[in-house]
């Protein structure tokens, strides 16, 4: 009898569901077992236990963050706030180490000796220097030399750049700004749809168009932005007596952590991309040429696409080195989850069970999230039984 035919009930069914059961029960068992011996002895010693402290006023000041923030409030705001700190940097870490990653890799294959080998020294020196000292390097040697306020860069006639970080023109919302973000968030949703088509359609006619679509709904936002006056203008960054006024700043703490682990994980991205496009055929680049297709149009329309395949899998572990790796925050002291909830409230309540249990479990949710949605991905984009 086949699979597909077996009876739901089947005698191997049940004793799979069985194991399956009594494995979980004794993973609970388990976890139980630690919990209330944990609670009993911490009783013993007066110590409470629980994650009630969360409730607690929080009673420290978070120097960066993104939304609202004051001592009054608790704890559970202060993860909130702090992990909007960790998902920011650990976003811009990941986009900035893929493209960098990207180029490196390609800039490895290259005919040219010089473009060729710098792109190896690069990489080199990277992978086999402490990604922590790289931090402190970038941190210590580079922004803390900057010139001080008075003698600030000027960076494009708007931007300024000095010892206490980079600070760039803020845009002015207007009323129908909110609007506008609800629409990018639909145009979001619609271009992982038109491309989730794309990537399951066996018409490459039809697989590029969708792929074109899959555009449209963020430039009707921009459209519909500029149109509707969703930004009413910029607020630009202007050198004060003692102080900048205006604008919004990236602090240097989030530039040596921004830099430090994009730079790290791009070396390790170039080894994948570079793998990747040697692990597709010499013919197919020989048939694109045979074509007329130029050395750039070949990699961007027929060696990429079919890399893509190969580079994911291990791109998503570096992914999740870089979100972990932003822990390394608290050296230079970035306001991230492990410097803010693993020492500061830690050393406040006394509650290092929960402190750090807390910093584990939303690490873990991010992580797990981010693997699903690759995972997710990887399915779209591999190549269908016929």
């Amino acid at each position: 009898m086949s699979k597909a035919s077996a009876p739901f009930f089947s005698a191997n069914r049940l004793r799979d569901w069985a194991w399956q059961g009594g494995f979980l029960l004794a993973v609970v068992a388990v976890i139980w077992f630690f919990a209330s011996n944990t609670a009993e002895n911490l009783a013993k010693r007066n110590l409470p236990f629980g994650l009630s402290v969360l409730w607690k006023q929080a009673g420290f000041d978070i120097p960066f963050k993104l939304v609202e923030w004051q001592t009054t409030f608790t704890y559970a705001h202060a993860v909130y706030v702090v992990l909007l700190n960790t998902l920011l940097v650990s976003a811009m870490a990941i986009v900035t180490a893929t493209a960098l990653g990207t180029a490196l890799g390609i800039m490895r294959l290259s005919s040219n000796w010089l473009v060729r080998n710098v792109a190896l020294c690069v990489g080199e020196v990277v992978k086999n220097t402490p990604q922590l000292v790289q931090i402190f390097f970038i941190y210590v040697a580079v922004l803390q030399a900057l010139p001080q306020l008075r003698q600030s860069y000027q960076l494009g006639g708007s931007a300024l750049l000095n010892v206490r970080g980079l600070f760039l023109p803020a845009p002015i919302l207007s009323e129908s700004a909110a609007i506008i973000g609800w629409a990018s968030l639909a145009a979001l949703i619609g271009f992982i749809a038109l491309r989730w088509a794309a990537a399951r359609s066996d018409d490459f006619g039809r697989r590029r168009l969708l792929g074109w679509l899959s555009w449209a709904p963020f430039l009707l936002v921009i459209l519909a932005g500029w149109l509707g006056g969703a930004i009413a203008g910029w607020d630009e960054p202007k050198l004060d007596r003692f102080n900048i006024r205006g604008g919004f700043s990236l602090k240097p703490e989030l530039l040596a952590l921004w830099i430090g682990l994009s730079t790290y994980a791009s070396a390790f991205i170039a080894d994948i991309v570079r793998a990747a496009i040697l692990g597709i055929h010499k013919g197919q680049t020989e048939a694109a040429m045979s074509l007329g297709l130029t050395r750039g149009q070949t990699l961007r329309l027929v060696i990429l696409p079919q890399a893509r395949r190969l580079i994911i899998p291990p791109l998503t572990s570096q992914f999740l080195n870089i979100t972990k790796s932003s822990s390394l925050g608290a050296s230079i002291a970035y306001p991230e989850l492990v410097l803010m909830i693993g020492r500061t409230m830690l050393n406040q309540t006394g509650q290092a069970i929960e402190s750090m249990t807390i910093v584990l479990g939303v690490f873990l949710t991010i992580n797990l999230i981010i693997a699903f949605l690759m995972n997710w991905y990887n399915r779209a984009v591999a190549l269908k039984e016929r």
